[in-house]
Protein backbone atom coordinates (compact mmCIF):
# COMPACT_ATOMS: atom_id res chain seq x y z
CA UNK A 1 0.00 0.00 0.00
CA UNK A 2 1.33 3.41 -0.94
CA UNK A 3 0.84 6.44 1.28
CA UNK A 4 1.62 10.11 1.02
CA UNK A 5 5.09 10.89 -0.15
CA UNK A 6 5.42 7.54 -1.93
CA UNK A 7 6.21 5.53 1.20
CA UNK A 8 5.04 1.94 0.97
CA UNK A 9 4.28 -0.79 3.48
CA UNK A 10 3.84 -4.43 2.64
CA UNK A 11 0.39 -5.52 3.87
CA UNK A 12 0.70 -7.75 6.94
CA UNK A 13 4.45 -7.26 7.38
CA UNK A 14 5.40 -6.83 11.04
CA UNK A 15 8.40 -5.12 12.58
CA UNK A 16 9.36 -5.97 16.17
CA UNK A 17 11.67 -3.67 18.12
CA UNK A 18 13.12 -5.59 21.06
CA UNK A 19 13.26 -9.39 20.96
CA UNK A 20 12.95 -10.19 24.64
CA UNK A 21 10.13 -12.15 26.26
CA UNK A 22 7.34 -9.96 24.86
CA UNK A 23 8.83 -9.01 21.50
CA UNK A 24 10.12 -12.52 20.90
CA UNK A 25 6.66 -13.94 21.59
CA UNK A 26 5.04 -11.50 19.16
CA UNK A 27 7.63 -12.43 16.53
CA UNK A 28 7.16 -16.17 17.07
CA UNK A 29 3.35 -15.93 16.97
CA UNK A 30 3.45 -13.94 13.74
CA UNK A 31 6.04 -16.25 12.19
CA UNK A 32 4.04 -19.36 13.12
CA UNK A 33 1.04 -17.87 11.30
CA UNK A 34 3.05 -17.28 8.16
CA UNK A 35 3.43 -13.52 8.57
CA UNK A 36 6.62 -11.85 7.40
CA UNK A 37 8.49 -10.60 10.47
CA UNK A 38 11.40 -8.18 10.70
CA UNK A 39 13.12 -7.74 14.03
CA UNK A 40 15.76 -5.75 15.86
CA UNK A 41 17.32 -6.15 19.28
CA UNK A 42 19.88 -4.05 21.10
CA UNK A 43 22.01 -7.17 21.60
CA UNK A 44 23.05 -8.34 18.15
CA UNK A 45 23.52 -11.95 19.27
CA UNK A 46 19.80 -12.12 20.07
CA UNK A 47 18.93 -10.79 16.63
CA UNK A 48 21.23 -13.39 15.06
CA UNK A 49 19.54 -16.15 17.07
CA UNK A 50 16.10 -14.95 16.01
CA UNK A 51 17.18 -14.94 12.35
CA UNK A 52 17.69 -18.70 12.50
CA UNK A 53 14.04 -19.63 12.93
CA UNK A 54 11.83 -16.63 13.82
CA UNK A 55 12.43 -13.42 11.88
CA UNK A 56 12.85 -13.04 8.13
CA UNK A 57 15.22 -10.10 8.21
CA UNK A 58 16.69 -7.40 10.43
CA UNK A 59 14.52 -4.32 10.95
CA UNK A 60 16.63 -1.32 9.93
CA UNK A 61 16.13 2.21 8.65
CA UNK A 62 15.61 0.95 5.11
CA UNK A 63 12.89 -1.54 6.06
CA UNK A 64 10.94 0.32 8.77
CA UNK A 65 8.73 1.91 6.11
CA UNK A 66 7.80 -1.53 4.71
CA UNK A 67 5.98 -2.61 7.90
CA UNK A 68 2.24 -2.27 8.33
CA UNK A 69 2.53 -3.02 12.07
CA UNK A 70 5.44 -2.09 14.31
CA UNK A 71 5.62 -3.49 17.86
CA UNK A 72 7.75 -1.58 20.38
CA UNK A 73 8.63 -4.20 22.97
CA UNK A 74 11.36 -2.50 24.98
CA UNK A 75 11.44 -0.62 28.27
CA UNK A 76 9.26 2.52 28.51
CA UNK A 77 11.97 5.08 27.74
CA UNK A 78 13.50 2.90 25.04
CA UNK A 79 10.13 2.65 23.28
CA UNK A 80 9.68 6.42 23.41
CA UNK A 81 13.22 7.06 22.21
CA UNK A 82 12.85 4.68 19.25
CA UNK A 83 9.65 6.31 18.05
CA UNK A 84 11.10 9.79 18.50
CA UNK A 85 14.14 8.85 16.42
CA UNK A 86 12.42 6.76 13.72
CA UNK A 87 8.99 8.40 13.35
CA UNK A 88 9.86 9.95 9.99
CA UNK A 89 10.64 6.48 8.60
CA UNK A 90 7.29 4.89 9.51
CA UNK A 91 5.01 4.37 6.53
CA UNK A 92 1.80 6.37 6.11
CA UNK A 93 -1.12 4.21 7.18
CA UNK A 94 1.02 2.02 9.45
CA UNK A 95 0.08 1.25 13.05
CA UNK A 96 2.67 1.39 15.84
CA UNK A 97 1.95 -0.22 19.21
CA UNK A 98 3.90 -0.79 22.39
CA UNK A 99 3.81 -3.60 24.96
CA UNK A 100 4.84 -1.55 27.99
CA UNK A 101 3.18 -2.21 31.36
CA UNK A 102 2.46 1.49 32.03
CA UNK A 103 0.49 3.72 29.73
CA UNK A 104 0.45 7.36 30.88
CA UNK A 105 4.08 8.16 30.15
CA UNK A 106 4.08 6.11 26.94
CA UNK A 107 0.82 7.46 25.54
CA UNK A 108 1.49 11.08 26.46
CA UNK A 109 4.85 11.06 24.70
CA UNK A 110 4.05 8.77 21.77
CA UNK A 111 0.69 10.35 20.95
CA UNK A 112 2.54 13.67 20.76
CA UNK A 113 5.24 12.20 18.52
CA UNK A 114 2.63 10.71 16.16
CA UNK A 115 0.45 13.83 16.09
CA UNK A 116 0.38 15.31 12.62
CA UNK A 117 2.13 12.29 11.12
CA UNK A 118 0.43 9.85 8.74
CA UNK A 119 0.73 6.77 10.98
CA UNK A 120 -1.18 5.88 14.14
CA UNK A 121 0.26 5.07 17.55
CA UNK A 122 -1.94 2.91 19.80
CA UNK A 123 -1.01 2.17 23.42
CA UNK A 124 -1.21 -1.56 24.16
CA UNK A 125 -0.53 -3.85 27.10
CA UNK A 126 -0.76 -7.63 26.57
CA UNK A 127 -1.76 -9.19 29.89
CA UNK A 128 0.55 -12.19 29.71
CA UNK A 129 4.08 -13.14 30.65
CA UNK A 130 6.23 -15.22 32.97
CA UNK A 131 8.74 -14.59 35.73
CA UNK A 132 11.49 -15.22 33.18
CA UNK A 133 12.87 -12.78 30.64
CA UNK A 134 14.68 -12.91 27.33
CA UNK A 135 14.16 -14.34 23.86
CA UNK A 136 14.92 -17.89 25.01
CA UNK A 137 11.77 -17.87 27.17
CA UNK A 138 9.48 -16.34 24.51
CA UNK A 139 6.93 -18.59 22.83
CA UNK A 140 4.40 -18.41 20.03
CA UNK A 141 1.43 -19.19 22.28
CA UNK A 142 2.29 -16.66 25.00
CA UNK A 143 -0.79 -14.54 24.28
CA UNK A 144 -3.25 -17.28 23.43
CA UNK A 145 -6.49 -16.44 25.25
CA UNK A 146 -4.91 -13.51 27.15
CA UNK A 147 -6.53 -10.07 27.48
CA UNK A 148 -5.11 -7.12 25.56
CA UNK A 149 -5.63 -3.63 26.99
CA UNK A 150 -5.80 -0.94 24.31
CA UNK A 151 -5.47 2.83 24.75
CA UNK A 152 -6.43 4.49 21.46
CA UNK A 153 -5.28 8.00 20.55
CA UNK A 154 -7.61 10.99 20.44
CA UNK A 155 -9.64 10.64 17.23
CA UNK A 156 -13.23 10.57 16.06
CA UNK A 157 -15.34 7.45 16.56
CA UNK A 158 -15.22 6.30 12.94
CA UNK A 159 -11.43 6.62 12.71
CA UNK A 160 -11.03 4.84 16.06
CA UNK A 161 -13.24 1.95 14.95
CA UNK A 162 -11.27 1.58 11.73
CA UNK A 163 -7.92 1.53 13.56
CA UNK A 164 -9.12 -0.96 16.16
CA UNK A 165 -10.54 -3.31 13.52
CA UNK A 166 -7.27 -3.20 11.58
CA UNK A 167 -5.28 -3.73 14.77
CA UNK A 168 -7.29 -6.80 15.74
CA UNK A 169 -6.80 -8.24 12.25
CA UNK A 170 -3.06 -7.61 12.41
CA UNK A 171 -2.81 -9.19 15.86
CA UNK A 172 -5.01 -12.18 15.00
CA UNK A 173 -2.05 -14.63 14.95
CA UNK A 174 -1.38 -13.84 18.63
CA UNK A 175 -4.77 -15.23 19.66
CA UNK A 176 -5.73 -12.65 22.26
CA UNK A 177 -8.85 -13.68 24.13
CA UNK A 178 -10.28 -10.18 24.57
CA UNK A 179 -9.62 -6.52 23.88
CA UNK A 180 -10.36 -3.96 26.61
CA UNK A 181 -10.43 -0.24 25.79
CA UNK A 182 -9.09 2.02 28.51
CA UNK A 183 -7.71 5.45 29.20
CA UNK A 184 -4.04 5.61 30.09
CA UNK A 185 -4.75 6.78 33.65
CA UNK A 186 -7.35 4.09 34.37
CA UNK A 187 -4.97 1.44 33.03
CA UNK A 188 -2.18 2.60 35.32
CA UNK A 189 -4.50 2.81 38.31
CA UNK A 190 -5.76 -0.76 37.89
CA UNK A 191 -2.43 -2.28 36.86
CA UNK A 192 -0.80 -0.88 40.00
CA UNK A 193 -3.01 -3.34 41.90
CA UNK A 194 -3.30 -6.32 39.55
CA UNK A 195 0.36 -6.51 38.54
CA UNK A 196 2.77 -4.12 40.20
CA UNK A 197 1.61 -4.62 43.79
CA UNK A 198 1.77 -8.39 43.31
CA UNK A 199 5.42 -8.10 42.27
CA UNK A 200 6.24 -5.84 45.23
CA UNK A 201 4.53 -8.15 47.73
CA UNK A 202 6.17 -11.27 46.29
CA UNK A 203 9.58 -9.61 46.21
CA UNK A 204 9.22 -8.38 49.80
CA UNK A 205 7.81 -11.70 51.06
CA UNK A 206 10.98 -13.66 50.25
CA UNK A 207 13.09 -11.23 52.30
CA UNK A 208 12.05 -13.04 55.46
CA UNK A 209 15.01 -15.07 56.77
CA UNK A 210 12.61 -18.01 57.01
CA UNK A 211 12.50 -18.20 53.20
CA UNK A 212 15.93 -19.80 53.25
CA UNK A 213 14.50 -22.75 55.16
CA UNK A 214 11.41 -23.31 53.01
CA UNK A 215 12.47 -26.64 51.46
CA UNK A 216 10.47 -29.50 52.88
CA UNK A 217 7.95 -27.08 54.38
CA UNK A 218 6.52 -25.35 51.29
CA UNK A 219 3.80 -26.31 48.85
CA UNK A 220 1.39 -24.48 46.55
CA UNK A 221 0.90 -21.40 48.69
CA UNK A 222 4.62 -20.64 48.82
CA UNK A 223 5.06 -21.34 45.12
CA UNK A 224 2.13 -19.14 44.11
CA UNK A 225 3.16 -16.21 46.28
CA UNK A 226 6.84 -16.26 45.33
CA UNK A 227 6.56 -16.85 41.56
CA UNK A 228 7.06 -13.20 40.61
CA UNK A 229 9.66 -12.45 43.28
CA UNK A 230 12.12 -13.30 40.51
CA UNK A 231 12.01 -10.31 38.19
CA UNK A 232 13.95 -8.05 35.87
CA UNK A 233 14.90 -5.36 38.39
CA UNK A 234 15.94 -2.59 35.93
CA UNK A 235 12.70 -2.97 33.96
CA UNK A 236 10.41 -3.06 36.99
CA UNK A 237 12.24 -0.11 38.53
CA UNK A 238 11.28 1.97 35.48
CA UNK A 239 7.69 0.69 35.47
CA UNK A 240 7.21 1.33 39.19
CA UNK A 241 8.59 4.86 39.01
CA UNK A 242 6.40 5.67 36.00
CA UNK A 243 3.36 4.62 38.06
CA UNK A 244 4.66 5.70 41.46
CA UNK A 245 1.53 7.55 42.61
CA UNK A 246 -0.90 4.70 42.00
CA UNK A 247 1.50 2.00 43.24
CA UNK A 248 2.34 3.89 46.43
CA UNK A 249 -1.38 4.23 47.16
CA UNK A 250 -1.90 0.48 46.74
CA UNK A 251 1.09 -0.32 48.97
CA UNK A 252 -0.38 1.99 51.62
CA UNK A 253 -3.67 0.09 51.50
CA UNK A 254 -2.09 -3.32 51.91
CA UNK A 255 0.13 -2.05 54.75
CA UNK A 256 -3.01 -0.88 56.57
CA UNK A 257 -4.74 -4.21 55.96
CA UNK A 258 -1.75 -6.23 57.17
CA UNK A 259 -1.54 -4.08 60.29
CA UNK A 260 -5.12 -5.08 61.13
CA UNK A 261 -4.18 -8.77 61.00
CA UNK A 262 -1.08 -8.13 63.12
CA UNK A 263 -3.06 -6.18 65.70
CA UNK A 264 -5.61 -9.00 66.01
CA UNK A 265 -2.84 -11.57 66.44
CA UNK A 266 -0.96 -9.49 69.00
CA UNK A 267 -4.17 -9.07 70.99
CA UNK A 268 -5.02 -12.77 70.59
CA UNK A 269 -8.38 -11.50 69.33
CA UNK A 270 -9.82 -14.56 67.62
CA UNK A 271 -13.15 -12.97 66.73
CA UNK A 272 -11.48 -10.01 65.04
CA UNK A 273 -9.05 -12.29 63.19
CA UNK A 274 -11.86 -14.53 61.95
CA UNK A 275 -13.82 -11.48 60.82
CA UNK A 276 -10.84 -10.19 58.83
CA UNK A 277 -10.34 -13.59 57.19
CA UNK A 278 -14.03 -13.92 56.37
CA UNK A 279 -14.07 -10.44 54.87
CA UNK A 280 -11.17 -11.28 52.56
CA UNK A 281 -12.84 -14.53 51.52
CA UNK A 282 -16.09 -12.68 50.77
CA UNK A 283 -14.42 -9.95 48.72
CA UNK A 284 -12.49 -12.54 46.69
CA UNK A 285 -15.70 -14.39 45.87
CA UNK A 286 -17.43 -11.16 44.87
CA UNK A 287 -14.55 -10.21 42.60
CA UNK A 288 -14.69 -13.61 40.88
CA UNK A 289 -18.41 -13.23 40.15
CA UNK A 290 -17.99 -9.94 38.30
Amino acid sequence: MTGAGGARFVPGRVGVVGLGLMGGSFAKAMHAAGREVLGWNRTSSTTELALIETIDAVLDDDSIGSCELIVLAGYPQAAIDWLQEKAALVSPGAIVIDTVGVKRVICERCFAIAEGRPFTFVGCHPMAGTQHSGFAHSRANMFRGAPMVVVPPPMDDFARLDVLERLQDLLEPCGFGSYTLSTADHHDEVIAFTSQLAHVVSNAYVKSPTAQDHKGFSAGSYKDLTRVARLNAPMWRELFLDDADHLSEEIGRIVQSLQQYKDALDARDGERLEALLAEGDRLKREAERR
